[in-house]
């Protein structure tokens, strides 16, 4: 399940803040800051939707996550390689490498980065 754009922009300030109340969440909100009712119901909707939490206490509710930033995130990759890259990470990989600029020091860190993870799994096998 997706987040629309709004709800993102709400689940992104309860990841940051992990237990909030709507109060809380408002602040995080760049001037001219949206309508309490607003939020509230976004945060209802994300209720709904399973990826927030909340406690009752008293005549406010205590929000929390109950999905990880990392797992959504993960999910919104494998849509957009599945998407926009035929399911294939390599073509992902080969646009990500040449349309995003990156410097000789990046692609030595990413580099790096993926022959840590390929002796890691052949240490696993």
């Amino acid at each position: 399940m997706e987040l629309t754009s709004a709800e993102e922009q709400v689940m992104k300030y309860i990841w940051k803040l992990e237990r909030s109340y709507m109060k809380n969440i408002l602040e995080e909100f760049p001037e001219p800051k949206p309508a309490s009712t607003t939020v509230a119901t976004v945060l209802k909707r994300m209720t709904v939707k399973g990826f927030i939490g909340f406690k009752q206490h008293g005549s406010n509710r205590l929000y929390f996550p109950l999905v990880k930033k990392s797992d959504y995130f993960s999910s919104h990759l494998r849509n957009l390689i599945s998407d926009y890259f035929n399911n294939s990470t390599t073509q992902f990989a080969n646009f990500f490498t040449t349309e995003t600029k990156l410097t000789k020091k990046e692609l030595k860190e990413l580099r790096d980065l993926v022959d840590k993870q390929i002796k890691s799994n052949t240490r696993n096998k």
